[in-house]
């Protein structure tokens, strides 16, 4: 049997596994090692091949400073979630809000996308929202489908606005910067969230019972109070967030060192709002080394497959079978989307990351492909995947932390219309390639 054909075998019993349940670190380096074993007793790979690994490991993981942004930001959003400032950003919002038809759920789009700008990770962004929003909403007899709708679809910004998780660990397998990728989604993401603005508007203009306004009575600010309320909630975390990627655009800070004063600036407002203690700080930095100890072990182990897979001829065939499609580049663009829309209605973003960029970027490098842009229409496109029913993973985070009068259709059914808005975003990014392009030759990174 030619290498290829091994390498091509490899791959699926990889996905059999990942598919199953088993854990992808395991997966990745389980099908490594069999299947080196087997090149190696068929003379298809030598045994040097290992001395080449620890120095990909190296190069690519433990010297490679973007890493250091993933802590960074994600450490600066669980203080958000966790000192209470995601709930007082959508409480003074709401009562900006409350006196519009859908004020609630309009102000739960703007605080889900500036809780997405803060973590970066969906599951915090959409089970936060949740725990927030939803029982306001459901006091206020909002059609339950709407209310979970827009919840899912705001805290799923997560993986496409900036400084997104997803866009850090795909600047590891693509030639361009961390902040080119910040600056190409940062349009897109904004776009998304006026869609879904607008939509809760029509409805509730179309059809008041489901997207009522705030009764009087319960709007405990107004005036002078108010506005106060808002200056002091609203503008801080916005200028620090602003201030975050804006040096990252303007080439003032690189990510890991806009992301290190993200993060003290998070806990510099947790004081100022007089919600810092030290278990603020003990359960954030434990969510934090959570989920970098699962990036970096993905990472170590998709580093050896990556390579036997490529010893193996598995690239080279793939790339070949990418650029031979019908329609060339077309073809390409869209036999990619429907590949990771299908995968990541089963698999996690950072599994999908590993699994299928490193498989498409050389296609994209010899068909010409803006990689940027590319890149940015993944995220949509994982967007998309994350609250697809029956089993997008959005819909499960929220789900967990529902109340008991919302069901588990209202939430499946309630993603129907907001995957629709979605893919129009989509459309509009694949066909108008400036909303991503544009910002980033602003400031002078592309």
């Amino acid at each position: 049997m030619s290498g290829e054909w091994l390498a091509i075998i490899m791959f699926a019993i990889f996905l059999i596994l990942i598919l199953s349940g088993y854990p992808v670190a395991f997966s990745f380096a389980g099908t490594a090692i069999v299947f080196f074993v087997l090149g190696w007793t068929t003379d298809l790979v030598d045994v040097s091949i290992l001395n080449g690994l620890f120095s990909k490991w190296f190069a690519d993981s433990v010297s490679n400073l973007t890493f250091l942004a993933i802590p960074f930001f994600v450490f600066m959003g669980a203080v958000f979630e966790k000192s209470g400032l995601a709930e007082r950003l959508l409480t003074t919002i709401g009562l900006l809000m409350g006196p519009l038809r859908g004020g609630v759920a309009v102000a739960v789009v703007f605080v889900g996308t500036l809780l997405a700008a803060a973590t970066g990770v969906v599951a915090a962004t959409v089970i936060v929202m949740g725990l927030l929003s939803l029982p306001v909403m459901v006091r206020y007899k909002y059609d339950h489908r709407l209310a979970t709708g827009v919840i899912t679809a705001s805290g799923t910004l997560a993986q496409l606005v900036p400084p997104s998780l997803v866009l850090i660990v795909l600047a590891q397998f693509i030639p361009v910067s961390v902040g080119e990728l910040f600056a190409g989604a940062l349009i897109p993401g904004v776009m998304l969230a006026v869609i879904y603005a607008v939509y809760v508007l029509i409805v509730a203009w179309l059809k008041p019972e489901k997207a009522p306004a705030i009764p009087e009575e319960e709007r405990t600010f107004q005036g002078w109070a108010l506005f106060r309320e808002a200056v002091v909630s609203i503008a801080p975390p916005i200028l620090l967030i602003f201030a975050v990627l804006g040096s990252i655009f303007f080439g003032i800070a690189t990510p890991s060192e806009a992301g290190a004063v993200g993060a003290m600036g998070a806990v510099i407002l947790a004081i100022a709002y007089r919600n810092f203690s030290w278990k603020l700080i003990g359960d954030a930095a434990r969510s934090t080394s959570n989920i970098t100890a699962l990036v970096l072990q993905i990472l170590f182990a998709s580093t050896f497959f990556a390579l036997m897979f490529d010893r193996l001829g598995g690239q080279r065939l793939i790339t070949e079978w990418l650029t031979a499609l019908p329609g060339g580049f077309w073809g390409f663009i869209i036999a990619a989307n429907i590949i990771v829309f299908l995968l990541g209605i089963n698999l996690e973003f950072l599994e999908i990351s590993f699994i299928v960029m490193p498989l498409f970027i050389p296609a994209a490098l010899l068909l010409g492909v803006d990689l940027v842009w590319f890149s940015v229409m993944m995220a949509i496109n994982l967007n998309m995947a994350f609250i697809s029913p029956p089993v997008g993973f959005s819909l499960f985070y929220l789900q967990s932390v529902a109340p008991p009068e919302v069901s588990t259709a209202d939430i499946h059914r309630g993603a129907l219309p907001f995957m629709a808005l979605q893919g129009v975003g989509l459309i509009i990014v694949m066909l108008v390639p400036a909303t991503v392009t544009w910002l980033v030759q602003a400031v002078g990174l592309g």
